[in-house]
């Protein structure tokens, strides 16, 4: 088992790159609005991808499994 120091160690560039992966999305997605004048005519995925993040940085869910947290959320959205 890691301690919580080598947990952020071992972890943290592969999860700063894909928030990063997140953010280079919603980027490209604001930018083809622009470009085209009108958001998609369903915009469930990108709400879907706001709210995982809206989960994640929830402070109260210390104890709990966010993995499967959005593995369940994930699941409602086709």
């Amino acid at each position: 088992m890691l301690s919580p120091k080598q947990t952020l160690d071992t972890y943290f560039l592969e999860a700063r790159r894909d928030l990063l992966e997140v953010a280079a999305l919603l980027d490209r997605y604001d930018e083809s609005v622009s470009r085209e004048g009108h958001n998609a005519k369903d915009e469930s995925k990108l709400e879907s991808l706001r709210e995982a993040m809206q989960l994640l940085a929830n402070p109260d869910h210390t104890k709990s499994n966010r993995a499967e947290q959005l593995l369940t959320h994930f699941a409602k959205i086709n």
